[in-house]
């Protein structure tokens, strides 16, 4: 039997073997705390979900949306929505897109984590199909325009006058994103995958030297955005900053590109089928993606191949913990499960990337 999202009360949720994901009783006090809604909460999950969790709850007329980790346990570091918290907080006088927060909890015997309510966004998520209103060439190249728009404000905002001091290091981002991943992938991995090793050896022989440190998203692309439903086109949020800290902005276009779909790509790898949507006319490819981003920062990306190594194995990484919660039990998402294979196809396509010829040549 399926195990609820929703339940009213913290001794129903003690009752549960495997705990429920929103307590409906504390959660609607601690609203009531601060001014959101009143009455019965109702809630829908909404989002991709495959590592935090996005619900959308409504109290009367108010909506806004809950943000909070899996169930635990939980890799270190990993899922931390407070970080995520305090980094859209320092946003919200920046022109980064990003939601507004609007409570912060970091009490976990409320739902067992902390979590934090933010604004509601309103238009679409691209994750198969174009809003009708921009579904032709010319809006899904506005789109993409404007995709790099946004990431190119979030690389130019002044990250110390935001409050950001502390929040990473601006210098060793490189270095230190393999010894994270490195641990991390220790913790994670469930079978010996050698693939993981020997990407992890290239990209510790081939460090790049780092542009200026900016705030890095640490996983930008078309999925975690949202655009407005009507004309000209225009993007309209950032979502899941999980991963967000201060470092190398090139980390971020590696990311980007790597998750980019072309019209004649493979069909059967993790990233195609999360960006299948660009293979449709008018999208860019990712070298004019690249070209959209040195045009709007100055920035050279002659290094590319690094990072968009770095970007699959980290991925790679990241999935094995999530593969991992699969097979504990800790999360009914059937998708996590397909990465018994994922992660070595994952690990084999880091290595390809590692070994191709450099973007634009």
């Amino acid at each position: 039997m399926a195990v609820p999202d929703l339940v009213d009360t913290q001794r129903e949720a003690a009752s549960m073997e495997l705990a429920p994901l929103l307590v409906r009783e504390p959660l609607e006090a601690f609203l009531d705390e601060h001014g959101l809604g009143s009455g019965r909460l109702e809630a829908e999950r909404i989002g991709e979900g495959h590592s935090n969790i996005t619900f959308l709850i409504r109290r009367g007329d108010a909506r806004a949306v809950l943000r909070r980790p899996p169930r635990p346990p939980l890799p270190p570091s990993a899922h931390d929505v407070l970080r995520e918290a305090r980094l859209l907080r320092a946003l919200e006088d920046t022109p980064a897109r990003a939601p507004r927060v609007l409570a912060v909890c970091d009490d976990e015997s409320l739902l067992g984590v902390p979590f934090y309510v933010m604004e509601e966004k309103v238009g679409t998520v691209i994750t198969t199909a174009v809003p009708p209103a921009l579904d032709d060439p010319a809006g899904r190249a506005g789109i993409a325009s404007d995709l790099i728009s946004a990431l190119a404000e979030v690389h130019a905002v002044d990250w110390r006058a935001a409050g950001l001091e502390g929040f990473g290091k601006p210098s060793g981002y490189c270095e230190r994103q393999l010894r994270r991943f490195n641990g991390l992938w220790e913790v994670n991995k469930t079978r010996e995958v050698p693939r993981v090793q020997q990407v992890a050896e290239w990209l510790a022989s081939n460090l790049p030297e780092s542009p200026e440190a900016t705030i890095v998203h640490g996983d930008y692309r078309l999925g975690n955005t949202m655009v407005a439903d009507d004309p000209p086109a225009r993007l309209v949020a950032i979502f899941d900053w999980e991963l967000a800290t201060i470092g190398d902005p090139l980390a971020d276009v590696g990311y980007l590109t790597v998750s980019w779909t072309e019209h004649d790509d493979p069909s059967d790898t993790m990233f195609s089928r999360m960006s299948a949507v660009t293979r449709q006319e008018g999208f860019p490819t990712r070298d004019e993606l690249i070209a959209l981003y040195e045009d709007a920062t100055g920035r050279s990306v002659s290094n590319l191949r690094w990072y968009q190594t770095l970007a699959i194995w980290k991925a790679a990484v990241f999935m094995e913990g999530n593969y991992k919660r699969s097979l504990a039990g800790t999360t009914d998402d059937p998708y996590l499960k397909l990465f018994d294979e994922g992660v070595p196809a994952l690990a084999e396509a880091a290595w390809a990337a590692a070994n191709a010829p450099a973007p634009g040549s």
